[in-house]
């Protein structure tokens, strides 16, 4: 095990718990676990440790550090609970969302198929495997096989939250994602009922947009 990663990855999630992009132990745990240079281009491993998104390749970036730890806290999962997630890319999001959940599961929907096999092949190669689950598709049609979700999230920009997405998500559960054209807000969404969504928006970010 390489020494220089574990001390990277520790710094990295001191940093984010100091500038307080995380204050969840559970998150700050699931940040020190995944080892981030597993999950990005040999040329980009050097910066895999910096709070900033890298290049994954086929114009897809994997999100910085803090974001997804911001992410992680807002959709505050259960330990046993069912996540949906559009939009695996290289599947780091996913990895961290499966620390938080050990006794639940990760079902990611990507639209390349490219970035979806490797991405479901390096899970397996890291040990979760049985953990998260990669089909092909399109995001905004969720994975109605597998609803209803604890909760779910999008790693890229849309108008607004899909309806499939929304309605796969189980009353009481979340729905995080960046919302918005030219301008996008990370919102989250409280689904209280099957009428009631409640709206919090956690400030302005700049995601890819979804494909499709």
């Amino acid at each position: 095990m390489n020494t220089t990663h574990i001390e990277a990855r520790e710094a990295m999630v001191e940093r984010l718990r100091r500038r307080g992009y995380v204050d969840d132990d559970r998150v700050a745990e699931a940040l020190r676990s995944v080892p981030r240079h597993e999950f990005v281009p040999e040329g980009q491993r050097s910066n895999a440790y910096a709070d900033r998104p890298l290049s994954i390749g086929s114009d897809q970036t994997v999100s910085a550090p803090h974001m997804v730890g911001m992410m992680t806290e807002l959709l505050d999962p259960a330990l046993d609970d069912r996540v949906l997630e559009v939009g695996t890319g290289c599947g780091y999001h996913a990895a961290v969302t499966a620390e938080t959940v050990p006794e639940g599961h990760v079902y990611s929907v990507e639209y390349d198929d490219d970035l979806a096999a490797e991405a479901q092949a390096r899970l397996a190669r890291l040990g979760y495997g049985d953990r998260v689950s990669v089909r092909v598709g399109d995001g905004r049609e969720g994975w109605d096989a597998h609803a209803p979700f604890d909760g779910a999230y999008l790693t890229c920009a849309v108008p607004s939250v899909p309806d499939a997405v929304l309605n796969q998500v189980a009353v009481g559960g979340r729905i995080v994602a960046p919302v918005g054209e030219t301008h996008q807000e990370l919102v989250r969404l409280e689904k209280h009922d099957a009428e009631t969504v409640e709206r919090s928006e956690h400030g302005g970010v700049r995601f890819v947009r979804i494909r499709g």
